[in-house]
């Protein structure tokens, strides 16, 4: 990576993470809920990029590289700032001479498909805003209601090989997971069912390991129920204040919040991709 471009890119990441831990120190969750909305926009994005895209630009909803919004009949507006990521620098099998390719930028042709990464190197993409040109198609949004991705979650569970299994009670709760098995309280509304569904799942994915013994119980809470944000968010869902209490990731250092925050990346990412429509 060039010089310059890996210390301001090391220079963004430590300001982005001491800016979210100094707000959580002093109380204000609503910084963390800000990295979790771009977790939920950005979810094929690395956690790094992810800091780096919320940092530079908190309003970002779209972001491409100069030529992928070209192909897509957009251009970028004269003056605008980039916002700086990391990206792989890709080579060709069969030829010698290297190329960046954004990280996301789905609308290469066909044969930059079979390429090697051979590092990586700092590179800029735009925001949708920063953008002017043909009309960009707008994302089916589900209002509320998770229709079919309710039904793609339960099947997702099931090639999990956990079993699932709705109750009439759960002791108030309204949902619970027990090691290979998720109960979910019968009768919750269409989103408020996702939702818990995802949290247990959130459960049975990140703290059934050695890792459960590793983090507290309000730590794998928090953590469960920030996938459950950026999973809702990210299929239109109006999440609300139902992931309240971030502040329970910070313990004290940056470190420790950094390693959590990716742990939530990797899994919400890793749902919401499996959830999605196939083309």
């Amino acid at each position: 990576m060039q010089t310059d471009k890996a210390e301001r890119i090391q220079q963004l990441t430590d300001a982005a993470l001491q800016q979210l831990s100094d707000a959580l120190a002093a109380g204000q969750s609503e910084a963390l809920k800000r990295y979790l909305t771009a977790m939920a926009k950005f979810h094929r994005y690395s956690f790094g990029n992810q800091l780096l895209i919320a940092f530079q630009r908190p309003d970002a909803t779209h972001v491409a590289g100069y030529q992928t919004w070209k192909k897509l009949g957009r251009y970028v507006k004269a003056g605008e700032k980039g916002i700086l990521i990391i990206a792989p620098v890709t080579r060709r099998v069969a030829k010698v001479e290297a190329v960046t390719v954004p990280e996301d930028d789905s609308n290469h042709s066909a044969d930059t498909d079979v390429r090697c990464v051979v590092g990586f190197t700092g590179a800029y993409v735009f925001d949708i805003s920063q953008t002017d040109g043909q009309p960009f198609p707008e994302f089916a949004a589900v209002a509320g209601d998770p229709a079919d991705y309710t039904a793609r979650l339960k099947s997702l569970v099931a090639e999990r090989q956990l079993a699932l299994e709705f109750v009439s009670d759960l002791g108030g709760a309204q949902g619970m997971s027990s090691g290979g098995k998720i109960l979910v309280l019968s009768g919750l509304q269409p989103a408020v069912e996702f939702s818990v569904l995802v949290h247990e799942f959130a459960h049975e994915l990140l703290h059934r390991g050695e890792r459960r013994h590793q983090v507290s119980k309000k730590v794998r809470e928090t953590e469960a129920e920030a996938v459950a944000f950026v999973v809702c968010h990210a299929i239109g869902l109006d999440t609300g204040t139902a992931a309240s209490d971030y502040i329970q990731l910070y313990r004290g250092d940056r470190d420790t919040l950094a390693e959590s925050l990716t742990q939530i990346r990797d899994t919400a990412s890793e749902i919401i991709t499996a959830i999605q429509p196939r083309e």
